[in-house]
């Protein structure tokens, strides 16, 4: 399993692999780990996830640099990722306690109750674009549930995942209570069908996800999924200009624009487009291109070159059937897999910069003629994840952001993941929830409890 830096194209490490029968013993141990931690308190598990967050804020730089060099994100950007991680491990030890107290229900017996109880072992298929995120969202709740967890993560940052295993045993948490597996994705069916495996969380594409979720239907056990997203980012003609701009660039290019939630199709209404992309233009080619382990770095690389080249291929296909291309659209010369911050003009429906998921720094601006119409594309999509709304009056915004068909909506801002809020989407963008109380009730057992 070969880690290769996608800036220099260079490789990293070559890790070698856990065998089927090597990865059998890691599950019937954390199983067996889960038997114990189930039984401890609250109070225990706290001060274990309180060690871990402090135990990635006093590594940051090295996780970050980990980071970085397996999957190009810049830097500044992987410190923040390495801080958020933190923020959801503190976030759960302070409040799931609370979150899993037995819920009180009136009933006709002396007393009825709903009590939440942990399931066992987890396993988690986890994507490369956030490599620490992505798994703390999901390990912090799961582990002060009381559950264990497996990790499969992305085969292009195996030491991300050495890493994120390090810090539970680092801050003191049981041997084997999280486990990475060093596997290929054509054994993960196998681990799905491990009878000590009791769910699946997987955050990925949706062939993926849909890959996951037939297997482990049909040996009946419960997943969570977060798929793609081709968010649209609305822009009403009573839009603050300036700061909607602005904040377009930032929700676009996050994590080279590799992001599920990252805004993708900018439905802007027709008085306000021109505008919109000239001044969308002018932010988006100047950004600094380069080296991702330097501060001054805006924008790193894909993560691989493969990546590069089908993002490149939405492109050229789009200008083929209309769209205007502004900037950008082709790959930087030399090693690496960077490619330009493109913005295009005139994307319509059909396209692929417009129908598809484009997982790079690709802007794509779809003029609308009014409020209606711009309701209307938002919603037609397979996608559901998240999106935005712009407007100066927030009552009309709220009213738009409640006709839009995805997991979540933010007015005047970019949509980001936040531990206190609920993550998820509809349509082809996956089901379930993460973070906030919805989340860590995802895996355990709502059980009812009456007495006579």
């Amino acid at each position: 399993m070969k880690a290769i830096n996608p800036a220099t194209d260079e490789l990293i490490k070559d890790y070698k692999e856990h065998t089927d029968e090597q990865v059998s013993e890691i599950v019937k141990q954390a199983d067996a780990e889960y038997r114990a931690w189930r039984e401890t308190s609250f109070s225990h598990r706290r001060g274990l996830m309180k060690k871990a967050a402090e135990t990635l804020r006093t590594n940051v730089n090295i996780y970050a640099e980990t980071i970085t060099k397996e999957m190009g994100k810049t830097i500044t950007e992987s410190r923040a990722e390495v801080e958020k991680s933190a923020w959801v491990c503190d976030y759960y030890a302070d409040n799931a306690e609370k979150f899993l107290a037995d819920e009180i229900i009136e009933t006709d017996a002396s007393k009825s109750f709903v009590a939440f109880e942990p399931i066992g072992v987890v396993l988690a298929v986890m994507p490369w674009n956030f490599p620490f995120w992505q798994v703390f969202r999901f390990a912090a709740p799961a582990l002060m549930a009381g559950n264990a967890g497996v990790l499969k993560h992305a085969s292009n940052v195996p030491g991300s995942a050495l890493d994120i295993e390090s810090v539970f045993k680092e801050a003191g948490f049981p041997e084997n209570i999280f486990r990475t597996l060093l596997i290929r994705a054509g054994q993960v069916e196998a681990v799905i069908k491990n009878d000590l495996i009791k769910a699946v969380t997987l955050t990925g594409s949706e062939p993926a996800g849909m890959q996951v979720a037939s297997v482990a239907g049909g040996v009946l056990k419960k997943t969570v999924l977060e798929l793609g997203g081709s968010d649209p980012y609305i822009v009403l003609d009573d839009a603050d200009l300036p700061a909607c701009v602005t904040t377009s660039v930032q929700a676009r290019m996050i994590n080279q624009g590799q992001s599920c939630i990252a805004a993708k199709r900018f439905i802007v209404v027709e008085p306000l487009v021109k505008e919109f992309e000239q001044n969308q233009f002018e932010i988006m080619s100047k950004l600094k291109v380069g080296d991702p382990m330097l501060e001054e770095t805006q924008v790193g690389p894909m993560a691989r070159l493969d990546l590069l080249e089908e993002l490149d291929e939405q492109v050229q296909k789009s200008i083929k059937m209309g769209a205007r291309l502004l900037c950008g659209g082709k790959k930087v010369d030399g090693p690496g897999a960077f490619y330009m911050p493109t913005v295009l003009a005139d994307v319509k429906t059909g396209m692929p910069a417009c129908k598809e998921e484009t997982f790079g720094p690709v802007s794509a601006i779809i003029p609308v003629k009014d409020e209606e119409e711009a309701i209307k594309v938002a919603n037609d999509s397979e996608f559901g994840l998240g999106g935005s709304v712009w407007s100066r009056d927030v009552e009309r915004a709220e009213r738009v952001a409640r006709q839009i068909e995805t997991g979540a909506v933010f007015v005047n801002s970019m949509t980001k993941s936040d531990p206190r809020m609920p993550f998820g989407g509809v349509k082809k963008s996956g089901y379930g929830r993460e973070l906030s109380h919805y989340g860590i009730k995802e895996f355990v057992n709502i059980k009812s409890i009456s007495i006579a």
